[in-house]
């Protein structure tokens, strides 16, 4: 298809993004949770959904979706109801899912992101709620029949669900890191797409430039990396414009995504909200979020990217590019944020970071905080640089390697 005709139309992107939250235990239980533990392992009968069982709310995990909430600049919920939202499917336990519906946790906010030219956008926040994960279904290479791992059923989950801001694949996978990046930060969720503790859905339609109403949407699923969600969403994309250039209709439907391929195919229709029968969970009492608890969780929040962002582009007058680089990881930020308030000068503090420290790393295959020096020895070298009694060259090629040795 030539980029003219595609230049005719506007795509309109939602993202709903689940993420795996870090507690000890699941969100109505006390079961473990853990990743990677031997199948059907981490389980109970209230887990199960066993008769004259009762659910309790994981306060942790609360907590947790409070964070996301006040870090993507959401209202907060002050009376939280649950409901159920039911369905079959073989690895749901219960038969149905204690989420919420008509009164998530968070909403209301909205998240900036930047983009490789510079530029930044604002992309709201429909929603944030609490819900729990279903079990999973392993399709085994050979075999005929699917086995049922329930470890997973009743993980804690909050689900991120953007407004149909994004424009184009380029946003969505900004948009994505920026929520990453945030998760890690807050250390509610480990943001790892592979193993699953990060899943992300994409809304994904198309209309004329000149229409003033969307164009149908299609739900696109199975993308376990940021760059499989960039190439489905092209994939779709060009797909429903190719139908609608032909006289056709985009039928309202899930489609899965093939890695392998780069397609999307048809899985079903489509569901309403309807057809999950949500219902207000009989088991669960009003949850209320008090001042109290509010501050306590507001108080408690880390120095997030953009704070310093700002701190490090405005204050100790960074570069976007090198302060970009320096909060994609929250170690590295403050390793970095607290190095800079031991020397004047910052670039230098930011060029050692993002290059002999950068390279010692990489080629151990180490994390920052198996970095044999901390930022006062490092603040030493580049004060002897600076006072003129020793050049960059030597400092990094004989004084760095020797105090590593």
């Amino acid at each position: 298809m030539d980029e003219a005709t595609i230049a005719n139309y506007q795509t309109v992107i939602g993202l709903e993004v689940h993420a795996q939250l870090l507690t000890h235990s699941k969100m109505y239980s006390s079961d473990e949770n853990e990743y990677g533990s031997l199948p059907n392992t981490n389980l109970s009968v209230i887990t199960l959904g066993h008769p004259g069982t009762l659910p309790r709310v994981n306060r942790t995990a609360v907590d947790f979706a409070i964070k996301m909430g006040l870090a993507t600049n959401c209202q907060i919920q002050r009376e939280n109801l649950f409901a159920r939202k039911n369905y079959f499917y073989p690895d749901l336990p219960k038969g149905y899912q204690i989420t919420q519906d008509k009164t998530p946790i968070c909403y209301g906010g909205h998240l900036d992101i930047r983009l490789a030219d510079g530029s930044t956008r604002r992309i709201g926040i429909t929603r944030i709620h609490m819900e729990e994960d279903a079990g999973k279904s392993m399709h085994l290479a050979g075999e005929t029949e699917t086995l049922v791992d329930l470890n997973r059923a009743g993980v804690p989950l909050i689900e991120i669900v953007s407004e149909p801001d994004l424009r184009t694949e380029e946003e969505a996978y900004a948009y994505l890191a920026e929520i990453k990046k945030l998760v890690q930060y807050l250390e509610i969720c480990d943001g790892n797409m592979e193993e699953g503790s990060l899943r992300c859905d994409a809304n994904v339609s198309v209309m004329k430039k000149d229409a003033t109403e969307y164009g149908t949407k299609v739900e696109v699923k199975n993308m376990n990396s940021f760059r499989n969600v960039q190439r489905a969403i092209e994939y779709e994309v060009k797909r429903q414009i190719e139908i609608l250039e032909n006289g056709g209709e985009v039928d309202s439907e899930t489609r899965g995504f093939d890695a392998t391929t780069g397609t999307t195919s048809g899985q079903r229709s489509k569901e309403t909200m309807n057809d999950y029968r949500y219902f207000p969970e009989p088991d669960l009492p009003p949850l209320l979020v008090d001042d109290a608890w509010l501050h306590r969780v507001q108080a408690a929040l880390p120095a997030l990217p953009q704070q310093l962002y700002a701190r490090f582009t405005g204050e100790l007058g960074l570069s976007d590019y090198d302060a970009s680089v320096l909060i994609d990881q929250k170690e590295v930020a403050q390793f970095f944020d607290e190095l800079a308030r031991l020397t004047p000068n910052a670039k230098a503090a930011a060029n050692w970071i993002m290059g002999p420290v950068k390279s010692y790393l990489n080629e151990r295959a180490l994390e920052l905080s198996d970095f044999p020096l901390d930022p006062a020895q490092l603040a030493g070298i580049i004060e002897l640089i600076d006072a003129g009694k020793l050049n960059y060259s030597v400092a990094s090629k004989q004084l760095f390697p020797y105090l590593l040795e």
